[in-house]
């Protein structure tokens, strides 16, 4: 069993997802949503920012590179969110809660807005449904001292 996901482990028969990590980059009591500008069919929806890991590379080092070239700021990747969605065949989401600890992010790629939410202000916005899904817990993290 792989304890990080909770599924069988991998026979090595059919070839592994790649796997791509968002972060619900939490500051001050509020977490970031980033709103698509690409490709088209995701466009204007929101979500956490990231992006795909590289081969070799760690989950928790993929989320704190993207979330640099993404939003242009050093984050710390924390814990690792419930679930994990197949995005497409082949691409796997797993979500992350990040902290800031440096930088104010900017939409630099793949988003043309940003915005700060707190705890009552997750449903202002129009969440893909993956990242929609771990709302909850995000709300959780958010009310924690």
């Amino acid at each position: 069993m792989d304890r990080s996901t909770g599924r069988p482990a991998s026979t090595g028969g059919a070839a592994e997802n790649r796997i791509v990590v968002g972060g619900a980059l939490i500051h001050r009591g509020r977490v970031l949503a980033a709103r698509r500008s690409a490709p088209a069919e995701v466009a204007g929806r929101w979500e956490f920012p990231g992006g795909k890991a590289e081969p070799g590379e760690s989950e928790t080092e993929a989320l704190e590179r993207e979330l640099m070239e993404e939003l242009g700021v050093r984050a710390r990747a924390l814990t690792r969110l419930p679930g994990a969605w197949l995005v497409r065949p082949g691409l796997e989401l797993r979500l992350w809660a990040a902290e800031l600890l440096a930088g104010d992010p900017r939409p630099l790629q793949d988003h043309d807005e940003l915005r700060w939410l707190g705890p009552a202000e997750l449903a202002d916005v129009e969440w893909l449904e993956h990242d929609r899904e771990v709302l909850p817990e995000v709300a959780r993290l958010l009310a924690a001292p």
